[in-house]
């Protein structure tokens, strides 16, 4: 069973009623027991680093959290600053983070190629995976995804970055450690492409 954390932020019901059409059990937790029961998580997230972080760490569920992800092992898909929570910190706040993808959340720099780009990065972008097996086994060349942010995650070993996107240059836009999987992008509202990674990840 896949269960969606609701700590106050995140497309929660759109992930939950993906996963009903697909009939793959879900089911959408508030506190540390429903999480325990899980197979797998998704942890959503919307807005800005440090709120989120909040949130979640007066939820009740942060200890649990770790036991699931940390001890158990188990798989945990981290989506927009739901993803960035994994980092170890990010540039925009002061808040520690979750600290389980070895990693920082930087700022875009908006004059990288002497072109000036807006923030946030929002709509539709490619999204290129760089391997052809776990959450994009079912992704082929030219998939598109929704994004809206303005900071993404810098893991600081290579072998973490599991697809790049390109705005004003390259960016990981989906990472891996071990059980813990993140995408900056929204597959719930990504269409046939974020249906297949939700697909996918529930089988995983």
């Amino acid at each position: 069973m896949i269960a969606i954390i609701n700590y106050g932020l995140g497309n929660i019901q759109a992930f939950a009623n993906i996963y009903k059409r697909l009939n793959i059990r879900v089911t959408i937790v508030t506190n540390p027991d429903e999480l325990l029961a899980a197979d797998k998580i998704i942890l959503p997230g919307v807005g800005a680093f440090d709120w989120a972080m909040t949130l979640l760490n007066n939820s009740g569920m942060r200890r649990t959290l770790d036991e699931f992800v940390i001890e158990r092992k188990r798989p945990i898909l981290g989506v927009c600053v739901g993803m960035q929570m994994m980092a170890k910190k990010s540039e925009e706040g002061v808040l520690d983070g979750l600290g389980w993808i070895d990693a920082e959340v930087k700022k875009f720099d908006q004059m990288i190629t002497g072109r000036k780009i807006y923030l946030p990065h929002m709509g539709w972008n490619e999204v290129t995976p760089r391997c052809s097996n776990g959450l994009f086994r079912n992704i082929g060349s030219g998939a598109r995804f929704y994004f809206l942010h303005s900071y993404y995650i810098q893991p600081n070993q290579e072998d973490r970055v599991l697809a790049v996107t390109d705005y004003n240059g390259p960016f990981a836009s989906a990472v891996c450690s071990e059980n813990v999987f993140g995408v900056q992008f929204h597959p719930e509202k990504s269409h046939q492409w974020g249906i297949e990674i939700l697909k996918t990840f529930a089988e995983l």
